[in-house]
């Protein structure tokens, strides 16, 4: 997720703006172009935001991480109110992410579903869990840039470094630090192409209904709420969800262990994100569970640990998917 969440943070993770709660259906991107210049940390971040969709640009990136230095080449392209994105890593293993779709905002403020929120409630949810702060400016791949600190205000999650151009709110350059302050990630924006706003309205997600699972987590980081899953996204007789605080987001995986390729319990790095796997005895058979995320390992084992089985009814798609891991 760090390089992804780079450029396109709402997409990556299940964040919306303060904006997104009153314009219904899309968002008009030729509003940006009106509104005067950001005047504190939070809208900053908030312009950044709309500006990973509403700009149509290129552009060379380079992600330092646990595994050395590797190379990308993006793009954001728009059409009929779609967004399409596309990383490719240009050294190391070929590998490239594509995204298309509309934009997803921040869920669970309803019980059961995931729905845009009020101005009020989103700006207050981090807030009540991030401390953002203006921290100077810099020159970032040849362009002026404000530096934006988002500090975690507990030991719960991971802390940022946002570079933002200071003409589009792109963001240019963001490392990751960890609950100690260390660099986990970095990665920074080397060209930035031409980049061109939108002269058009791109389109909003609509509620979706939460499908229902018989396990649920007793215990989440605070502020962490549930988020809708595309039901291409997980593997057969594997039950995911995936919760997000706006900022940092955590994948949690049920599956059924006969007949399955196991994980080693305990916890495991991946890049810059850790996975705990726990087996356990869920819903009467053993299980696999496993949460995973950019978050500190302590709070993950946690998250794995307090999973119950809860006897709920699931749905038909959920139930189905659950009988394909059934040996």
């Amino acid at each position: 997720m760090g390089a992804w969440l780079l450029i396109s943070a709402v997409l990556a993770s299940p964040i919306g703006t303060a904006q997104a709660a009153s314009v219904g259906t899309d968002f008009d991107c030729s509003r940006l172009a009106e509104e005067d210049e950001p005047d504190s940390a939070m809208a900053w971040y908030e312009r950044s935001l709309w500006a990973g969709h509403c700009y149509v640009f290129q552009a060379r990136a380079v992600r330092i991480g646990s595994d050395g230095v590797r190379s990308l080449a993006m793009s954001h392209e728009i059409q009929d109110g779609i967004e399409r994105e596309v990383a490719r890593f240009l050294d190391g293993p070929a590998v490239a992410f594509e995204r298309e779709g509309r934009i997803a905002l921040l869920g669970g403020m309803a019980p059961g579903k995931a729905s845009s929120a009020s101005p009020e409630a989103i700006v207050g949810h981090l807030d009540g869990l991030y401390r953002l702060q203006l921290s100077g400016s810099d020159r970032i791949a040849g362009r002026h840039a404000m530096r934006l600190d988002i500090e975690p205000l507990d030991d719960q999650r991971y802390g940022h470094r946002l570079w933002l151009d200071a003409a589009t709110a792109l963001p240019l350059k963001q490392m990751l630090l960890d609950e100690r302050g260390r660099v986990l990630e970095t990665f920074q924006i080397t060209e930035l192409r031409s980049p061109r706003l939108y002269q058009g309205r791109v389109g909003l997600a609509p509620e979706r209904q939460l499908e229902r699972r018989p396990w649920r987590p007793a215990w989440l980081p605070e502020g962490f709420v549930a988020q809708p899953v595309k039901t291409g996204e997980r593997r057969p007789g594997v039950s995911h969800r995936v919760y997000g605080d706006g900022l940092a987001t955590l994948s949690l995986f049920v599956e059924p262990l006969e007949n399955r390729d196991l994980l080693i319990p305990g916890i495991h790095r991946l890049g810059v994100s850790y996975a705990a796997v726990l087996h356990r005895e869920l819903g009467g058979r053993p299980r696999q569970v496993v949460a995973m995320g950019e978050l500190p390992p302590p709070v993950l084992r946690r998250v794995v640990e307090s999973v119950v089985w809860s006897g709920e009814t699931p749905t038909a798609e959920a139930a189905a998917d659950e009988a394909e891991g059934t040996p």
